[in-house]
């Protein structure tokens, strides 16, 4: 009866997609509040040079995060095909490779975060005055790296299995006990930065571990004793993995460029500008999560080999984007000033921020096309494809535009150069999804019969 339920080969499309989206754009909503319940903890409690040693560490450690999000994307595309091929076995072998992998992985990132955490902070310019308590926050965080590692991992697979609520809980726990630990080991405790950094991976920890326990309990994922994975399944993970993992890397990179965009207007747009940045990031998370529902949804497919299913995941996907991404827009409209206002106070950044926002909001349902249709085509294995999408998305497009657009209409242009960005970047998107040959990809290799 579960395995029906998550079965997305069969069914009534749109509602597999509402209700298969829902807890992942929920998940993701605590995702942002752990961040934000750390930062306020740790900014009320101890002060803005302790808030400013963990952003520092902060940027490590979501390097590190980014290659371990690679890897889950290579779950989705990799175990959703599985799931669709109803190649139990294959299934079963792949989330063993994957177990391994991720840990070897977490072992040395893990190794090289801890014994070379100094040096990575000075290489970031890191001030003196931080570097004791960054360096102690990154180094507690990288003894728990496995935790991070598994906690995304668990909630990877089980997407790929068609089961989005499941992992809610994980996130859930994980929350609801930084949002109790971080105080007590911060303040209770004495323990300052490092309270916060243990708090962390105490929380990460436990979440893991009641997430194996539960779902070893109910069978709801393949675990097996580990095993030296096949070189078959090794290269496919790192086939698709490696250029999962740069897309974090372009994307980061891209979005630092077209800060340097902002800073050259002065600290009033930069005011604005990151006020607005955080609004987006949470406006953005409908469309993310729907992108990572439409990729297990068409992997199922794919793996079934059901494309003309496959193409209505794609246009019912897009008319639910499009449609949260209007209402967006229009709220964005009539009422970014009082979201801007959240962050900030000063008449001149608020102006611009608000600005921005009911600018570039206009242009959201087009940046919504790319979520649904890379999304799609990531589930192909597609994942170089992507990675030179999303180049031509951030390098090619949206830092030279908001450059050349803000030099001719002065910070405003900001918002128009992105804005015209996101439009041409879905065209190419499209492109792509229609005339490029995703569709021939094969990741497995088809066993003869002897």
């Amino acid at each position: 009866m579960k395995s029906k339920k998550h079965d997305f080969t069969e069914g009534n499309i749109l509602k597999q997609l509402f209700l298969f989206s829902g807890p992942i754009i929920f998940a993701n909503l605590l995702q942002v509040s752990y961040q934000f319940i750390d930062s306020l903890w740790v900014g009320n409690l101890i002060g803005a040079n302790a808030l400013g040693s963990v952003a520092v560490s902060g940027t490590v450690i979501f390097t590190m995060l980014s290659f371990i999000i690679g890897i889950n994307n290579a779950t989705l595309t990799i175990l959703s095909q599985q799931k669709g091929k109803g190649d139990g076995e294959g299934l079963k072998r792949y989330v063993n490779a994957f177990v391994i992998m991720l840990f070897l992985m977490s072992a040395v990132l893990g190794s090289v975060a801890f014994f070379f955490a100094e040096p990575i902070l000075v290489l970031l310019g890191t001030p003196e005055t931080l570097m004791d308590e960054a360096r102690t926050y990154l180094q507690i965080n990288a003894v728990g790296v496995f935790f991070l590692t598994g906690y995304n991992f668990i909630g990877a697979v089980l997407r790929a299995l068609g089961d989005s609520q499941t992992p809610l809980r994980f996130v859930a726990i994980a929350v609801l006990l930084n949002t109790v630990l971080d105080p007590l080991f911060i303040s209770v405790f004495g323990l300052g930065v490092q309270g916060a950094a243990v708090s962390t991976i105490l929380s990460q920890g436990l979440s893991f571990l009641f997430g194996v326990v539960y779902v070893l309990k109910r069978k709801l994922v393949p675990f097996s004793v580990p095993v030296i994975p096949a070189k078959e399944e090794v290269f496919v993970i790192l086939k698709l993995g490696i250029p999962s993992g740069l897309q974090m890397s372009v994307i980061s990179a891209g979005s630092a460029a077209i800060m340097s965009v902002v800073t050259s207007f002065g600290e009033d747009v930069v005011a604005g500008f990151s006020a607005a940045q955080r609004l987006d990031s949470l406006l953005m998370l409908p469309a993310h999560a729907l992108g990572i529902a439409v990729t297990s949804m068409a992997g199922q497919n794919i793996g079934k080999g059901k494309w003309e299913r496959v193409g209505r995941i794609a246009k019912y996907g897009l008319l639910y984007n499009l449609s949260v991404m209007f209402l967006i827009a229009i709220l964005l409209v009539l009422f970014g000033e009082y979201g801007v206002r959240l962050f900030i106070q000063e008449e001149a950044a608020v102006q611009f921020g608000s600005t921005y926002l009911k600018t570039v909001g206009l242009f959201y349902p087009f940046l919504g096309i790319n979520f649904i249709l890379n999304g799609v085509v990531r589930a192909s294995g597609a994942m170089y494809q992507v990675l030179v999408l999303n180049l031509i998305s951030f390098w090619v497009l949206r830092y030279p535009l908001s450059d050349l657009v803000s030099s001719w209409m002065g910070e405003e242009g900001i918002a128009y150069g992105i804005g015209i960005s996101f439009i041409l970047s879905s065209f190419v998107a499209m492109g792509y999804y229609r005339f490029g040959k995703w569709r021939d990809i094969q990741l497995f290799k088809e066993k003869k019969d002897e």
